[in-house]
């Protein structure tokens, strides 16, 4: 650390990467054998940025950012590598400290607002309980009067009311808001939501992006952004990480991805998203095939049985030898796991005329 360099109140240095993942993988012994979840992941988040991980399911996503928490069983995963925490190893941390960490450094807003809210207990309860695990000192009344802030915060109607309802009481997007509010009732550094507007109509899904969005700006926190839909990722994300298969295929700025991916499966990704500002009749192009096993890994790329671009690489190279992320043709920072020796020539010329003809036209 220079000088010059300023620390934030988590302990890291100004626009240091607060979560660092470096070479993460993780593995899962089975009857069939062992399934290869995560391989060789890294990336990092600074305080105050968004990343967005994107992928079909089975591609990583979650099981990546449920390492990040602790959440795995460590008599079964099989996990190596480094998660460095606000500067805090957490890979191979013991439970008592990870305990501290969830819910208060670090949370996790999961996919299922229903699921993860307990049905017995009311709304109001479970705040306070998640506030006061981390606050041991604060009394009920305080936790109580934290809960009903927090309520009001995510915009619940008449918190001091509805703080008393159970989760059934709620619709989905109000769930959806309560448990962003459980997530961020401790103030952690870095916020972690797993598909948080998966189910949800699109008025709502705006909201929610919005809420967050403002949240963020309130407490400073680094997000993680994890879900299918790049239409989401280019609301929130400053940056993207496009995974397949366990393991890192594109990586960089969302202006950076969107408007120059240099990655086939990432090209997918953009098929599956209509352009709804288009006057012509652009189609949705499903990615063909399915996901490889993860129990046996393809020697070569694994997005190869799949790829439509596959004949433009000389010999078996696709095949037979797994592409190592190297930097791509344009933006700073912006690295793609592909053997295409001009990937953008044939993105503008084949892919783009297909997606958004008339963006194409524009070019």
């Amino acid at each position: 650390m220079t000088s010059t360099q300023t620390t934030s109140t988590t302990g890291t240095p100004d626009g240091a990467p607060y979560l660092e993942v470096t070479d993460l993988t993780v593995k899962f012994p089975t009857a069939d054998g062992l399934v290869n979840a995560v391989s060789d992941l890294s990336y990092s988040v600074p305080l105050g940025r968004t990343l967005g991980i994107v992928g079909e399911s089975g591609s990583g996503k979650s099981v990546s950012s449920m390492a990040v928490l602790g959440l795995h069983d460590a008599r079964s995963a099989r996990i190596t590598g480094s998660i460095k925490v606000g500067g805090r190893e957490v890979v191979g941390m013991d439970e008592r400290d990870l305990r501290s960490l969830r819910g208060n450094t670090v949370s996790m807003i999961f996919q299922d607002a229903l699921a993860a809210l307990h049905p017995f207990y009311r709304v109001g309860q479970q705040l306070a309980e998640a506030y006061r695990v981390h606050h041991p000192s604060a009394s009920k009344k305080e936790a109580r009067a934290r809960a009903i802030d927090m309520l009001d915060r995510v915009g619940i109607p008449s918190p001091k009311s509805r703080v008393d309802d159970f989760p059934h009481q709620f619709s989905g997007g109000m769930r959806q808001r309560v448990m962003i509010a459980m997530g961020l009732i401790n103030d952690p550094a870095l916020l972690i939501a797993d598909e948080p507007t998966t189910a949800l109509d699109v008025t709502v899904q705006a909201q929610i992006l919005d809420l967050l969005q403002d949240l963020q700006r309130e407490f400073n926190s680094a997000i993680i952004m994890i879900t299918h839909d790049l239409g989401v990722i280019a609301e929130i994300a400053d940056d993207v990480l496009v995974m397949y298969s366990g393991r890192a295929v594109e990586y960089g700025s969302t202006r950076e991805i969107l408007s120059h991916p240099e990655m086939p499966y990432t090209w997918g990704l953009l098929s599956s998203v209509p352009d709804v500002h288009s006057d012509t009749n652009a189609r949705m192009i499903p990615i063909p095939g399915t996901p490889p096993s993860l129990l046996n890994p393809l020697p070569g790329c694994p997005f190869e049985p799949r790829c439509a671009h596959r004949d433009k690489v000389p010999g078996d190279l696709c095949s037979t030898t797994l592409p190592e992320l190297r930097p791509g043709g344009r933006g700073a920072g912006h690295v793609k796991r592909c053997h295409l020796p001009d990937p953008d020539a044939i993105y503008e010329a084949e892919v783009l005329p297909e997606i958004a003809p008339d963006l194409a036209k524009e070019n």
